[in-house]
Order: C-alpha cells, then sequence, then structure tokens
C-alpha cells in the first residue's frame, strides 16, 4: 500500500498569535507551503537568472506532456542537473535581454520551455548568492519532443539518458503520493508548463508567441524574422496585446468552491458522488466561482444546483492549489439553519449521481479506515461502508472541521 504523505506544517502554523488564538491553527493544504521563495521580482533580471541557471546547485524538474520524471519505489521528483539538459537549455539563454529577444524574435528557431520557480533557502550550503539573496535554484524544463528538429533530438536524447537510468516519467491523471515539499514544487511546475503549452499563440492575432519574464509570461513580437519579403522582416499583422497596456499574457488561476455542509443540528454532514467515483466513495460538493460572484454566494449556488440544499452561513476555512490544470480551490464550511432546508433534490443539475447525509459517527469511522483516492484502495481494516477521499485532499480537511467541536463550540457552550 503506497504510504499516504504527510501534510505540511510550516512554522507559521505553529506561532502564537491573537488571530491564531480566536480562529485557530491555519490549516496547510497539500500542493502548499512551497519551500521556494520565488523571488518573482527576479524573473526579467537576466545576469541572475543566467547564473542561477548555470549554478552547480541548480535543480530542474524535467516534464514530458506534463508527466513529471520522477525515481522508482518510492515515486519521488528527480532533480536534473544542468550538465543533463545543456542539450536542450544553452547557457546563453539569458544572455539577451528581454527587449532585445522581442525585436528579433524568430518563430523558426524554437525552444524547450524554461521556468524558473524560485530558491529554496532552506539549501544554502553550496548554493547560489545573489545580493541578500541565498539558495538553491529551481527551473521547470518541458522535455516534450517538439518544435524544430534540433530540439526533438535533443528532447530525445534527455529522455533517453533519462531512461537508461532508471527514472521514468511517471503518467498519471493526478499525482499525491510525492512528499509536501516536493507536491508543492511539483504543483507550481506543472500548472506554469501547462499554462504555457496552451498559450503558444495568442488569442488575439493567432501568430506564436514568446516566454518571457523567465516562463511566467507570454508577449505577442510585433516582428517575426521567419517572415521575410524580399528579404525584409514583415511586421505581423495589428494586434491591440501590442499597442494597449494588456500587452502580456499572464497565468490564470481558476477559483472553484469545495464546502462540508452541515445539518441544523449539526448531527451529520452532506456529501455526494460523482458517477467517476468508485464504489461508496463520497466527497464534499464543489464548483468553479462564477463571474460577479463572491465566495459564500458561490457555495450557497452550488450546493442547491447540485442537491437542493439551501444554506444559511458560509465559513471559509483554507485553500488548496490544484494544478490540473489550474485551479485554486477555497474550502469552506456552511451549515443549514432551518431542517426543513435540507431536502436533498438531484433535479436542478444532474452533475451528481447521488447525494446524502451521514451521520457524523459513520463519518469518522470512514475517515479512521475507509480513506483513499479514485485509484486506490482504502486500508485493510476497511471492511465496507462509506468511503472518503485521502488526507491529501482539501475535501479531507473540510470533513475533519466540519465534525470538529471546535468549531461548533460556541454553540455548545451557549446552550449548557
Amino acid at each position: 500500500m503506497t504510504p499516504i504523505p504527510q501534510i505540511p506544517t510550516p512554522a507559521h502554523t505553529l506561532a502564537d498569535s491573537m488571530l491564531s488564538r480566536h480562529f485557530g491553527r491555519e490549516t496547510v493544504n497539500y500542493f502548499s507551503s512551497s519551500p521556494i521563495n520565488r523571488l518573482s521580482f527576479l524573473r526579467s533580471d537576466h545576469p541572475f537568472l543566467s547564473t542561477a541557471l548555470k549554478h552547480p546547485s541548480a535543480r530542474f524538474v524535467l516534464l514530458n506532456n506534463l508527466a513529471p520524471l520522477t525515481t522508482p519505489s518510492p515515486v519521488q521528483l528527480h532533480y536534473a542537473k544542468y550538465d543533463e539538459i545543456r542539450r536542450l537549455v544553452p547557457q546563453d539563454t539569458f544572455d539577451t535581454p528581454e527587449e532585445d529577444m522581442l525585436k528579433n524574435y524568430d518563430s523558426s528557431k524554437s525552444h524547450a520551455t524554461l521556468i524558473f520557480l524560485g530558491l529554496d533557502e532552506s539549501r544554502k550550503e553550496g548554493g547560489l548568492a545573489w545580493k541578500i539573496y541565498q539558495g538553491t535554484p529551481y527551473f521547470a524544463v518541458d522535455v516534450t519532443p517538439k518544435g524544430s528538429e534540433e530540439q526533438q533530438t535533443a528532447a530525445k536524447d534527455v529522455i533517453s539518458t533519462m531512461e537508461a537510468k532508471g527514472l521514468s516519467f511517471f503518467q498519471t491523471r493526478v499525482h499525491m503520493s510525492f512528499s509536501a515539499d516536493e507536491a508543492a514544487i511539483y504543483a507550481q511546475a506543472r500548472a506554469l508548463m501547462d499554462w504555457n503549452t496552451r498559450n503558444t499563440f495568442c488569442g488575439t492575432c493567432g501568430c506564436r508567441t514568446l516566454a518571457v519574464n523567465a516562463g511566467t509570461k507570454r508577449a505577442c513580437p510585433p516582428t517575426d524574422a521567419a517572415r521575410t519579403a524580399e528579404g525584409k522582416t514583415v511586421e505581423r499583422p495589428e494586434c491591440n496585446t501590442r499597442t494597449t497596456l494588456s500587452n502580456l499574457s499572464f497565468p490564470r488561476t481558476d477559483p472553484t468552491i469545495i464546502v462540508a455542509v452541515v445539518s441544523a443540528d449539526g448531527k451529520r454532514i452532506l456529501l455526494g458522488r460523482s458517477k467517476r467515483f468508485p464504489p461508496s466513495l463520497y466527497s464534499t460538493l464543489a464548483g468553479f466561482i462564477e463571474p460577479a460572484e463572491s465566495v459564500e454566494d458561490a457555495v450557497r449556488r452550488e450546493v442547491w444546483e447540485e442537491a437542493g440544499v439551501t444554506l444559511s452561513r458560509v465559513v471559509i476555512h483554507s485553500s488548496q492549489p490544484w494544478p490540473y490544470p489550474a485551479n485554486l480551490m477555497i474550502g469552506a464550511l456552511a451549515q443549514v439553519s432551518d431542517p426543513a432546508h435540507e431536502t436533498i433534490s438531484l433535479l436542478h443539475d444532474p452533475e451528481l449521481e447521488d447525494a446524502r447525509w451521514f451521520e457524523i459517527e459513520e463519518v469518522e469511522e470512514a475517515l479512521r479506515i475507509g480513506t483513499g483516492d479514485l485509484g486506490a484502495q482504502p486500508g485493510p481494516e476497511y471492511k465496507g461502508g462509506l468511503r472518503l477521499p485521502p488526507p491529501t485532499a482539501i475535501a479531507n480537511q473540510l470533513i475533519k472541521a466540519a465534525i470538529s467541536a471546535e468549531y461548533f463550540a460556541t454553540e455548545k457552550q451557549s446552550k449548557m
């Protein structure tokens, strides 16, 4: 059975403060709390990036069609060294200023997407020292065989070299087995690489775009050396992405709500199941936030649309980055104020196969012996009954919070 990764516990969650005493300790979810300082303000500093790229301590997360390079048994991220990807990522990658990169853009010369992730400042020994910053540089590299013939050949060489060492690109829909730190690093790398892949062409004029700002922005260059007439470079068609303040494309994050709903008497929890879930697996309800909609309103709308239940109070609990492809799961707890509003109806939106109210005792038992992700079986103690998502899923954390006396202590004390 695959061991369950530990949920991160960064120092700030243990620190005492007035807010922590009033609201309780902050919940940190899987894929979050990365050990890397992103140093976003240095992404346009090419001398820094060039030094970081070639530094002996630099670590590279390799992605092939978004599948990460991993070690076998246990499956962990493998970090490549620069010498291993040198053919795919030239040393002079950051030698040219961004302004000149745009001015001299040539779409016939393709390059592997390279993303600067940041510095791990906990790894200072032997790391890069730059001004007041010190640590191990992390990058992500797309080794998918694509682009020019030269790029494809270099990518295939990198892949074959890595596979000859017994490494492999771990192909699965969702990765939930990395350590907490690796999961956060992988989430950042995957989300940004996926965004770069999806935005190869300008959404306005359809021309090819260029990755800038160390892989965290894309620009639509005004000219393309590959487009010539009578030996002269031809300007591209007019595009308002070059003439307005919106002259760059930025990565997007799609906010999504996910909620554990408690009954009016606080003794039951509302859970639903999708048709793709394995037998007996139920989870919290979720859905996308729509334009001009608050988080709280989205929670109430989604629960009513999917289960027909009308909510009153909604409390935001915690959030989880979800890099498939780029969602931010905003977790909430909510309660029904009147038993008359608890009637379940699946007639509005047929997204769920089933929705039920589960007694707290049954949920507690499932949390103890019946957790597992979509592709895994629960533990050996499980003999049937309710199954729930694993601790690496924010749904699990929300369910635990919903049955915790901490959130309903005020109500219980008021009735004493």
